[in-house]
């Protein structure tokens, strides 16, 4: 950085990289998080796709974002608007600018706002910047495709692979615009494109040439930044993505407890990238299968789990309507397997590339007959991790299936992941037959906590039968007793409410709160915001939030009718409201319900619980 360029420090920014599908706007955004996190910063990200699979070039609904919030703390959301805006087209500026801050700087490339690309994008003059009462002097108006083209005119590439490094020269403008070391940059490249290194170079230059091009024109409307990080925990962190921390979860949790892990899946958005990360880790015992449908791909993992393998299978909401019948016959086997569903925006098709948190009920209770399964939320990206490890642990500790919950929030967003020491984690112990057992162990014979021993198959002695017809409790035959089908119900069921889980944590004010904000899974950041800000402002508002829905916290009750008002927030018509009135006597809590496939907006969520939260008010805003 020059030294006559003042660079002030902040705590922290967004930036929102926005083009067509094919500008590469997700690779920038994520090179631009992961160098951040490398550095220490707290980073919070949002991919928002299109759900077009692939848009007309130029039109309105092709445009692809990617938010990123960094601060030199904990973040805890990518940012309701932007700080920086980076526009690759017309159709980009037009549907994301209203993603950006009041006096945001923005990024264009003013050769992609020519006569057709305004028609594209329904603009009505050639003055777009004026038509959409943008002050110019703070937009930073660059021929981002005539230097990207100057920059490799001497690389001997064809115009197509040149247009495909427009994104690196935004990514370079960007990072000078917050201070960040190109060497991060080029090493991050160097990596990707290990095996083309001729496309690493070609990159590399495009990004210095975008460096280049602010330092050189100092076009910082919004000066030059850097945000320091204060990492409270030492350690080694990489950027992570829900998908793949998920993946993580599941290989360290079979690795602790030293069991093969099997994945059965069928390709669906936005769970597909667990399928991809896990499938480049056979090297650790990893077998994945990307099987013919949704129904194979459990029925396969629940048979590598009778077998003695951690069995995995995971999709988003269309597919657990046809995972049901097999995670029904995983209940009645009493086998471990760990069901992951990626929620997005339905009912049907829906929305494919967006997010909800509508699957809360069909996780509890879409099954026939009386099914109970532990179901795991996980609360952000790098919490995919812990959440995947914890549902392996109780799966294969009570010999149940599990269905841990993201959305395509979390799973495609990435937060800054402390890489954890693997002899640290939780020890799991697979209840296997006890060798005294032989010769008198039938198989619905359970330990003191009620869960059913595991007899691997091949184990001399142990040999047994599994099926979906109810079978004797004491014997193992198939029975159709009316008694022993009651006994067998209650015993499942009982054993779901021996898991041990931990209890709510409040935070904010736990004394003297007016008003108590409860949700769950992916919420929490921005329900946790909304609350800082509330706190700020002098309302008194605690929040506890779940990630355990089944078995609920033993504390749950004594929390949720503690307080004056409790107001139940989640991205559904009122799910986790309704299942805790059903569970706990007397409550009846204010609902803040939205559906919109996107996720809550801070500003919003404390105009409408500001009323609540103080002692004369009652109403949502």
């Amino acid at each position: 950085m020059s030294e006559n360029i003042e660079v002030k420090e902040l705590e922290s920014v967004v930036v929102r990289f926005s083009g067509d599908s094919g500008d590469g706007m997700q690779l920038a955004g994520n090179i631009f998080s992961t160098i951040s996190a490398t550095v220490g910063n707290g980073i919070s990200t949002f991919p928002d796709y299109p759900a077009d699979i692939r848009a007309p070039q130029g039109s309105l609904t092709g445009v692809s974002g990617f938010q990123v919030h960094i601060g030199a703390g904990r973040v805890y959301t990518p940012g309701d608007q932007c700080d920086v805006l980076v526009a690759m087209n017309a159709a980009a500026l037009k549907t994301q600018y209203r993603y950006a801050k009041p006096g945001a700087t923005i990024v264009i490339d003013t050769d992609a706002f020519g006569p057709k690309d305004l028609e594209k994008a329904q603009f009505k003059t050639p003055d777009y910047l004026g038509e959409m009462q943008i002050d110019p002097d703070r937009v930073i108006q660059c021929p981002l495709t005539t230097m990207v083209k100057a920059a490799l005119a001497d690389s001997g590439a064809d115009m197509k692979t040149m247009m495909k490094c427009r994104n690196m020269f935004a990514l370079g403008l960007v990072c000078w615009l917050f201070d960040r070391d190109l060497q991060l940059v080029f090493n991050f490249l160097r990596e990707k494109f290990a095996k083309k290194p001729a496309v690493a170079e070609m990159n590399i230059k495009v990004v210095q040439a975008g460096w280049d091009y602010g330092h050189n024109t100092h076009s910082a409307a919004a000066g030059v930044y850097r945000i320091e990080s204060r990492h409270k925990e030492p350690g080694r962190y990489m950027d992570i993505t829900g998908n793949k921390a998920t993946a993580y979860g599941l290989i360290a949790a079979a690795e602790r407890a030293g069991l093969k892990l099997y994945l059965g899946s069928y390709p669906i958005t936005p769970a597909t990238d667990i399928l991809h990360e896990l499938s480049k880790h056979k090297s650790l015992g990893v077998i994945t299968v990307q099987c013919e449908d949704e129904i194979s791909g459990a029925a396969s993992a629940l048979g590598a789990a009778f077998a003695g393998a951690l069995g995995v299978t995971s999709t988003s909401g269309p597919g657990i309507c046809l995972k049901s019948e097999t995670m029904n016959l995983a209940v009645i086997m009493e086998l471990p397997l760990v069901v992951i569903d990626v929620q997005r925006g339905g009912p049907a098709t829906g929305l494919p590339t967006k997010s909800e948190q509508t699957d809360l009920l069909q996780a509890l209770f879409g099954r026939n007959g009386e099914s109970p399964m532990p179901v795991i939320a996980a609360t952000s990206p790098t919490d995919c991790f812990d959440a995947a490890y914890q549902a392996c642990r109780i799966a294969l500790e009570h010999m149940t299936p599990v269905v841990l919950l993201t959305d395509a929030f979390v799973a495609n967003g990435s937060g800054a992941f402390r890489l954890p020491d693997i002899d640290r984690l939780d020890k799991i112990c697979p209840p296997y037959v006890p060798e005294e057992l032989r010769g008198r162990w039938t198989p619905y014979m359970r330990s003191e906590n009620g869960t059913r021993y595991w007899a691997v198959p091949g184990r001399e002695g142990f040999e047994h039968i599994l099926g979906g017809l109810e079978k004797d409790s004491d014997t193992g035959a198939i029975s159709t007793n009316p008694e022993n089908h009651d006994k067998m119900t209650r015993l499942r069921r009982q054993k779901i409410e021996n898991i041990a889980v931990p209890d709510l944590v409040v935070e904010g004010d736990t004394e003297q709160a007016e008003l108590l904000i409860v949700g769950f899974g992916s919420t929490y950041g921005h329900l946790h915001a909304a609350m800082q800000e509330l706190r700020a402002r002098g309302h008194k508002v605690a929040q506890t939030h779940f990630k355990y829905l089944n078995p609920l916290p033993k504390n749950t009750a004594e929390v949720l009718t503690r307080y004056p008002k409790v107001v139940v927030a989640e991205q559904n018509m009122g799910q986790l409201a309704a299942y805790l009135r059903m569970k706990v006597d007397g409550f009846v809590p204010r609902q803040f319900n939205q559906v919109k496939g996107q996720p809550f907006v801070v500003n919003e969520l404390v105009k409408a619980l500001a009323p609540l939260s103080s002692p004369e008010g009652d109403t949502m805003a």
